[in-house]
Order: C-alpha cells, then structure tokens, then sequence
C-alpha cells in the first residue's frame, strides 16, 4: 500500500508505534508525516525512530474505512481542532506529542481544553474522595470549565459522572481504543461522555489497555488541562504521576487531603 495522504500517514504511526515516541514525532515535524513514513517503511530512518516503531507495515484499511464512514474521527496537528498549546509543551520538554488522535464525540477538542481541569485520583477511593470528585466534576462543568479525566473507576468516573450534571462536555482521555469499554463497568458513562463531550485516543480502534499505555496516556491529561487537581490518591498512583508531569510541563497543581472530613460537633 502505497501512502501519499497526510492522515492516512498519521494513521499508519500510530499503528507503527507505541506512544510516547518522540523521536518519530520529532521526525514527522521535520519531514511531514508522508514523507516520514516512506524513510520508516524503507529503514533509512535514525536509528533512534525505528527503535521506536513496533510494526513497520501495519494495515489501515480498516482505520481510513472508519474515518470514511464516520465511526471516528482522526485528528491531526493540521486540523485546526488541534489544541497545539498543551501538546507542544510536550514537544519541548521530550515527552513527545501525539502523532495524532482518535476521537469519538462530536465536541471541539481546542474549544474545549481551553477551559479544561484534570481531574484525577486513585481508583480505589473512599466515599469521601468519591463524594469530592463527583461536587467537584459538577461545579466546574457548571462554571464552564471543561473536566478531563480518565473514565476509570473511582475518582475519574465520579468525576465525569458530577461533569455530566452540568452542561460543559467532559472528555475522557483513554488508555485504550475510543471503541473499547474501559473499564467494562463504565460501558454506560462512556457513553454519555461520548454523546455529551469526547473520548480521545493516541491508539486505533481495537486496540487494549496495558499498563505502559496508563502510564502514557497520564501525559496527556497533564498537558491538555490548564491545571490538575488530584483528588485522593497514593504516593505510588498514577495521579500523582500526572502532577508531577504537569508541574514539569508548568501546569498549576493541587492535591486534596486524602481523609474524611472532621466529625460534626455541636456549638
């Protein structure tokens, strides 16, 4: 198969590669994406993007049919739904932006990450910090404020199920094809958040959740939100990675204290 289109050379990479890849990304900035996949598929790219390419002939018949009949959409850095703020910040700081992204939702993706909050936390949360995310989630959808989380269990799905209260379309950031219900348990909010605001992707349709793909995907929460806010969670969660990669990318911050609120006592 012969590429000659820009998008479906996007889509070729992000079959080819396992996200973050900032050498390829570099390389597709400095050559266009057509002309980069033609090195990659002939080996006579740097060594340092081929070790970086997992397949270097994936097949895309079956993306480029789903972006033809509107399963999906394909977002790129030349559409001017692109948010290019967060996403270059990735660029300048190696962690490597996204070659592009799957989305499935009907939102503007730059409109709504210019107001947008990450809200994170563990998933094994407390009532409490369940009880926090989902006010929170509310309160700032209420505001206008776009809320960015995972759609995972705990403090990401109470946090998008309050978003959903409001009438600012939340966005799910997944780990996983925008196709793959994840976790199963939130098939339903998934939904709704597709139907209401976004799920966003860097990997195709089909494709499953690993943990080096949570790991990935928390860089993008950092960088599309203009702050992050960790709810509750543990010294060795993945919500604390995404602050502190947000602080990196010079993104405000903060952290809820993890305990219960004090017990009432009469005047």
């Amino acid at each position: 198969m012969t590429i000659t289109d820009a998008l479906a050379a996007r889509a070729f990479l992000l079959r080819a590669t396992e996200p973050p890849a900032p050498a390829v990304s570099a390389f597709v900035v400095a050559h266009g994406p057509v002309e980069a996949v033609e090195r990659i598929r002939s080996g006579a790219a740097p060594q340092a993007v081929l070790q970086e390419i997992c397949n270097r002939q994936p097949r895309i018949v079956e993306d480029l049919a789903a972006i033809d009949a509107g399963r999906f959409r394909l977002l790129t850095p030349d559409d001017p739904d692109w948010p290019h703020g967060g996403f270059h910040s990735l660029s300048e700081h190696g962690l490597g932006a996204p070659l592009g992204l799957w989305v499935r939702g009907n939102a503007g993706l730059a409109e709504s990450t210019c107001a947008a909050v990450s809200v994170v936390g563990s998933r094994a949360a407390t009532g409490y910090g369940e009880h926090v995310a989902k006010t929170l989630g509310m309160d700032l959808s209420r505001s206008g404020v776009t809320v960015l989380a995972s759609g995972a269990y705990g403090i990401d799905g109470h946090a998008h199920c309050g978003a959903l209260l409001g009438p600012t379309p939340p966005i799910a950031v997944l780990a996983c094809g925008v196709d793959v219900a994840y976790p199963q348990g939130h098939a339903r909010l998934l939904d709704s958040v597709a139907h209401n605001g976004l799920l966003i992707s860097e990997y195709p349709f089909g494709t499953r959740p690993t943990r080096p793909r949570f790991a990935a995907r928390g860089r993008l929460l950092a960088a599309l939100g203009v702050a992050t806010v960790v709810v509750e969670a543990g010294l060795r969660s993945g919500a604390v990675a995404v602050a502190y990669t947000a602080a990196a990318l010079g993104v405000a911050s903060t952290a809820f204290p993890a305990r219960s609120p004090p017990p009432h006592r009469p005047a």
